[in-house]
């Protein structure tokens, strides 16, 4: 029974710790992306959080067509190592290398797809908050969201100055995440030998 509850903590502690820095590095390959600024105080921390792997990675895998190659790598490696660690501690066996591949990409696919719903979430309550707020956070928001909502502006404007863009392009992300990542997980899932 204790045996349990170690590999249940050590699940958490493995998740926990390991999403996190997925999350740091996602959002810099995401603000990279978008252009965002360099030197805004958030950028700048979460730059600093992910500098170390990706100095290191940066000597053998340069950046080429407008991409961080290094960074997308980084992303696959904590991704691949967090699944392997998961399997480990569970009762469930470590899934296979093409299972590992799509279930990575899967998941990375997912997180970056949450992180847009959250950024645009996060924009419309501050809208109705404090509109006109300014400040590095904001800033960010805008720009990562702002390649979204501008097209979903011109397919849907405003009604009696609401605008229902946010809603339009949660909907769509929403629709991504069933679409597609869904049916990459069962995919992965199907390669690395589970049973459903």
């Amino acid at each position: 029974m204790s045996t349990n509850y170690l590999s249940e903590a050590g699940i958490f502690l493995v998740s926990t710790l390991f999403d996190l820095y997925i999350l740091i590095v996602a959002l810099r390959f995401l603000l990279q992306c978008v252009r965002a600024d360099f030197y805004n105080p958030l950028s700048q921390f979460i730059v600093t959080l992910t500098n170390p792997p990706l100095r290191r990675l940066r000597r053998w895998i340069p950046g080429y067509g407008g991409v961080d190659w290094a960074c997308l790598l980084l992303l696959f490696a904590l991704q691949i190592l967090e699944l392997v660690l998961v399997g480990l501690f569970g009762d469930a066996p470590v899934p296979s290398l093409s299972g590992l591949l799509v279930l990575s990409f899967a998941s990375l696919v997912r997180l970056g797809i949450y992180i847009l719903m959250f950024a645009i979430i996060i924009q419309v309550i501050i809208s109705w908050v404090s509109p006109g707020a300014y400040n590095p956070g904001t800033v960010l928001l805008h720009r990562l969201t702002d390649f979204m909502l501008r097209p979903a502006k011109r397919l849907l404007p405003p009604v009696s100055g609401v605008d229902f863009s946010p809603w339009l392009v949660l909907i769509v992300l929403q629709l991504l995440i069933i679409l597609l990542v869904k049916p990459l997980m069962y995919f992965g899932y199907t390669l690395s030998g589970y049973v459903f």
